[in-house]
């Protein structure tokens, strides 16, 4: 039996009104391209899922919390006997201690790895709040977890959205269709993509608060979206769950967090009640009061009684009224189904290269060539407004701009879909970028990446100064050399520095200048060196022997970068 909330928030004309004023401070007008469906607004900038499936969300526009918050302000922290006002804004701005801790480490992590994103903490809550209540009321344990699966109803069609299993069960514990879970409320083809581990367990569960606000952070702040921008933040949250009234409510509750709120304990957080699919307690952020993940079930209707109960008259003496008459059958409906209308998704047949170049980067850098796949029927024909996933596979730092490992592009008129440019880390090697159709089982497309290494193209001392040394002694002048790429300062490039015997022998020389060792000794060969930020490499003090001479000592980079400079061992002049 799915879990009931404690008790309902009762909310006046005052509440609703203090809401809309909250949404109109944040957005002084609708969102821009939201357009008004039968199941609610869509953001028309957002394409919805040419599947049906609502797999273009982060939730696949699964039922949320519609409560709203209260007229009066937040108090920012309760007194030390709790809360002697009495006022329901006290509790509703108390947010449970492990998980208002969640929504400020993800603010803090995407403050360091995005800080262009500008993503506060009272988002995250809002969303938090909408999804599941504050992972019911703070129903977790010391790590975070919640003590029982948090399911939004079976995604089947019916009612909802149509989302046929991406994950085995393996989050939802539903092998037929997908379900959102955890506080966050991930479907699981987002959260396989997405999922960050928050808490440093080694794990990505959607189920633990720490690394759902994480994922929700990251998610919020792709496309490099700035959430200080009324445009980006709206975008951004549509792109959660894509409803206009979903905008409103969570911009309610940011606006409220916003004005203050404060820690309760775990477990005794306020908890929503009312839905926007106008069910209660069940389905989207209940669960299973076992904590089993049972399925959450809509109330079977009470079928009419075939015959009318007979009224008593007042004083009780038995007759009654006659019956009515019964109402006429209406004429059964018709059985048979409208015409399901072909998407252009359905008619997609396969993948094409659409004549992507080839993909290779040095390390740090940016891809010059995008990737670009086009979708065609059977006869070749290009599908437009079919949407195209790209994922990076195998072991690489590269991610795409923005730094998310996945992107989903609509294909234009011509059928042809774009990646956007790819950056490369600092992992040297070949990976891949594979192509798959959203909604539709075809064969997916791999196109092969490289990451090189850095490289210098040319190599040069920084100074004249002379590299002489009496036999026996030291060189006075270390020697120091910038290396260049195209023009340009050269950092990290590798590079390695041995004393030849001659020009035309790049064997270690055995006798004359060398550098010390950790013990001491004579080293002529010194690899694993790596230029600094602006490209200079400061080599270690050379030493001499006492065999006098003229010695080369020869740097080389990787990409092919070669100096070779002269040392001349000699006794001082009388």
């Amino acid at each position: 039996m799915a879990a009931q909330f404690g008790r309902r928030v009762v909310k006046g004309a005052a509440t609703t009104a203090v809401a809309a004023v909250a949404v109109a401070a944040l957005s002084a007008s609708q969102a821009p391209g939201v357009t008004d469906t039968p199941q609610g607004r869509q953001n028309a900038n957002s394409q919805p899922s040419p599947d049906g499936k609502g797999s273009d969300s982060a939730t696949g526009n699964s039922p949320y919390y519609t409560d709203l918050p209260p007229l009066n302000s937040p108090t920012p922290s309760p007194s030390a006997s709790g809360n002697p006002s009495g006022t329901p804004g006290n509790a509703e701005a108390g947010i449970p201690a492990t998980v208002l801790d969640a929504y400020k480490k993800a603010e803090a992590s995407l403050g360091e790895s995005k800080p262009g994103c500008r993503l506060p903490w009272q988002l995250l809550a809002a969303i938090g709040k909408v999804e599941s209540g504050h992972a019911r009321g703070g129903r977790v344990d010391a790590n975070g977890t919640t003590t029982s699966q948090i399911l939004g109803p079976v995604l089947n069609g019916v009612g909802f959205a149509r989302i046929t299993d991406t994950d085995g069960g393996a989050y939802d514990g539903d092998t037929t269709h997908d379900r959102a879970v955890g506080p966050m409320q991930f479907i699981p083809s987002t959260w396989e993509w997405s999922g960050r581990d928050g808490n440093g367990d080694g794990r990505k569960d959607p189920n633990n608060v720490y690394d759902a606000a994480l994922a929700a952070g990251h998610y919020l702040c792709r496309f490099g979206w700035d959430l200080s921008d009324s445009g980006d933040l709206r975008r951004a949250i549509l792109s959660y769950n894509n409803s206009t009234d979903y905008l409103n409510t969570v911009l309610s509750w940011l606006e409220y967090y916003r004005k203050g709120t404060h820690e309760v304990p775990d477990g005794t957080g306020t908890l929503p009640s009312g839905r926007s699919d106008g069910n209660s307690g069940s389905g989207a952020g209940t669960g299973s009061g076992s904590g089993s993940g049972g399925s959450s079930t809509s109330p079977t209707p009470t079928p009419p009684a075939s015959t009318p109960p007979s009224s008593q008259t007042p004083g009780g003496g038995g007759s009654s009224s006659p019956s009515p008459k019964p109402p006429t059958t209406p004429a059964p409906p018709s059985t048979t189904p409208p015409a399901t209308p072909v998407t252009p998704t359905q008619t997609v047949d396969h993948l094409e290269d659409a004549g992507t170049g080839k993909l290779t980067a040095t390390a740090g850098g940016t891809f010059t060539e995008r990737i670009a796949a086009r979708t065609e029927t059977k006869a070749g024909k290009p599908v437009g407004k079919v949407r195209v996933r790209f994922t990076i596979v195998g072991g690489t730092d590269t991610t795409f701009t923005g730094g998310e490992s996945v992107a989903t592009i609509v294909t234009n008129g011509s059928g042809v879909a774009t990646a956007p440019a790819l950056e490369a880390g600092e992992k040297t090697g070949g990976f891949t970028v594979r192509a798959t159709v959203v909604g539709r089982t075809v064969a997916g497309l791999d196109y092969a990446a490289t990451v090189t290494a850095r490289q210098a193209d040319g190599l040069a001392r920084t100074t004249d100064a002379a590299l002489t040394c009496v036999p026996g002694g030291e060189f006075a002048n270390q020697v120091e050399v910038k290396a260049t790429y195209k023009g340009a300062a050269a950092a990290g490039v590798a590079a390695t520095a041995t004393l030849v015997k001659a020009a035309d022998d790049a064997t270690a020389n055995d006798k004359g200048p060398y550098f010390k060792g950790a013990d001491g000794s004579a080293v002529r060969t010194l690899a694993g060196l790596e230029t600094g930020a602006n490209g200079l490499l400061t080599l270690p003090k050379l030493y001499a022997d006492d065999t006098a001479g003229t010695y080369l000592l020869r740097i080389t980079t990787t990409g092919g970068a070669t100096l070779t400079v002269e040392l001349t061992v000699a006794a001082a002049a009388s």
